[in-house]
């Protein structure tokens, strides 16, 4: 059975980052079809199963090039959301040893140590200088 299961998998494209929110956003729709009553649940249902299928279809596939092609459009299309994610999660883990302050002028991201009391900041932008506890 495992042999037979290797060949059939032999050549697929497998999971990448679009199939991965793919299936996530089935999930959500899926999991929305179960508390919302009336037409929106109907749909609800529908999309979630749409997605499912076409998420199974995508790591199925023998076609390597298409696949790729569709994931790299899709990174490219959410690039921002992902580098606005990513540059939130480096802040929250700076937190334990840095503060962020904004420079007052220009709106620059100052990253201080923590720990050394009142402190002049200037900013390497625009040189304005300005004091915050860290």
């Amino acid at each position: 059975m495992k042999e037979k299961f290797m060949r059939f998998m032999q050549g697929r494209y497998g999971v990448d980052t679009f199939s991965r929110s793919l299936l996530g956003m089935a999930m959500v729709f899926l999991i929305l079809s179960m508390f919302v009553k009336g037409f929106p649940r109907a749909l609800f249902y529908w999309v979630s199963l749409f997605g499912l299928a076409y998420c199974y279809f995508r790591m199925f596939s023998r076609n390597y090039a298409k696949r790729y092609e569709e994931n790299q459009r899709f990174l490219r299309q959410t690039a921002g959301i992902r580098r606005f994610f990513a540059g939130q999660k480096s802040l929250m883990a700076q937190r334990k040893t840095h503060r962020i302050y904004s420079c007052p002028g220009c709106k620059q991201k100052i990253r201080v140590p923590k720990g050394h009391g009142r402190i002049e900041i200037s900013c390497p932008k625009c040189h304005t200088r300005f004091i915050k506890r860290s």
